[in-house]
């Protein structure tokens, strides 16, 4: 229960601020559902309280037809719609997520044609989101299925992205069994 009050704590001040508001959720070994079995999302709360992310470690053999940039699966939510990760030493001035300083997350093709044209962009690409109704991701935690970590950035733009939940399965277990 403590769990969900600091999640929820945590991603209502941050919207309310307008600061970064990126978290990690690490599925728990055995979480059942197959959109998320040994996933890392990046998760950040919308302004309707609904949550949305992005899965960190699910490459795709699909490639962007510009550049040839790989194309990461999301999540289940939209598979059609491309979806950006990018840093950004200011606001983009199409709609984006502000996940962390100078990170941010938008489903907005502006954003996607601001990236592609610059050279030496940090970005990622992915093939539709995850997403949660207000509440929804809340019953989850309450049920046990995820793992809290704080986003990093050097985790967020990671190029290989396998052993990255066996990792934070570790550091996770880790981080309660100190508590």
């Amino acid at each position: 229960m403590a769990r969900v009050a600091l999640l929820l704590f945590w991603l209502t001040s941050a919207l309310a601020q307008d600061a970064p508001n990126g978290i990690l959720l690490i599925a728990k070994p055995g979480l059942a559902d197959p959109n998320f079995r040994e996933t890392v999302v990046l998760v950040t709360q919308a302004a309707d309280s609904s949550t949305v992310g992005v899965i960190l470690n699910r490459p795709t053999s699909r490639k962007h037809e510009r550049g040839g940039a790989p194309i990461h699966f999301g999540g289940p939510v939209m598979g059609e719609v491309l979806v950006t990760l990018f840093r950004a030493e200011r606001a983009p001035e199409a709609a984006a997520f502000r996940v962390l300083k100078d990170v941010y997350l938008s489903m907005h093709p502006d954003n996607l044609e601001r990236v592609l044209a610059q050279r030496g962009a940090q970005y990622r690409l992915f093939a539709g989101f995850s997403g949660w109704a207000p509440g929804q991701l809340q019953n989850e935690m309450q049920r046990d299925g995820w793992y809290v970590l704080p986003a990093a950035s050097d985790l967020l733009f990671r190029k290989d992205t396998k052993g990255m939940w066996d990792e934070l399965v570790r550091k996770a277990r880790a981080r309660v069994a100190m508590r």
